[in-house]
């Protein structure tokens, strides 16, 4: 046991009940107050408050270890969350590049289709006008012909003709070669 003399004793008396500070920790349990009825309160309410300090600084402890668990956790937690984030980005990523290729392999199916059916429609509409000026041809010629065996007059009938022919050349050649600047100016467009 560790005997303080009366002028310490004193000190630390004075010193409690000006700043209402003591001492603290297992240095209490070593100090003999000596008989000294004031010391010895002293020395019991610095216990007393040294216990309560403890018990207040053990609460803050448990406090914060367990704040800290539950950051740890949130932590992990966010963790998580960001790496589950980081794969649906990766795959939205790859969708959008999946969508794309799709995208432009229709376009390119779109793209032959049309040309296709157009080139289909060309080659009705050059069957179509060709029939058309065979048959207005050939029946312009019939009747001709048919005058001329008759013997009938074929003065106008002769320029009739002679002009339907050429009209029907010149619409011929007409339609072939628009046909053929759509043909031109389609593949040129590519």
């Amino acid at each position: 046991m560790i005997k303080l003399d009366p002028a310490a004793r004193r000190a630390l008396l004075d010193l409690s009940h000006k700043s209402r500070l003591y001492l603290e920790g297992n240095i209490l349990k070593v100090i003999d107050p000596d008989g000294d009825e004031e010391f010895s309160q002293y020395l019991k309410d610095a216990i007393e408050l040294d216990k309560s300090n403890r018990r207040k600084r053990l609460e803050v402890t448990k406090q914060i270890q367990s704040q800290n668990k539950d950051l740890t956790a949130a932590q992990e937690e966010n963790s998580k969350l960001m790496g589950d984030l980081q794969r649906a980005l990766t795959e939205a990523e790859a969708a959008t590049r999946s969508a794309e290729q799709a995208r432009n392999t229709a376009e390119g199916d779109l793209d032959l289709l049309q040309k296709r059916t157009q080139f289909q429609l060309v080659g009705t509409i050059v069957k179509v006008a060709l029939w058309v000026i065979m048959g207005v041809g050939v029946t312009t010629t019939l009747l001709y012909s048919l005058a001329l065996v008759k013997g009938l007059d074929t003065t106008l009938l002769g320029s009739t003709w002679s002009n339907m022919f050429s009209i029907l050349l010149t619409n011929s050649f007409s339609i072939i070669g628009t046909i053929m600047g759509v043909k031109y100016a389609t593949e040129k467009g590519e």
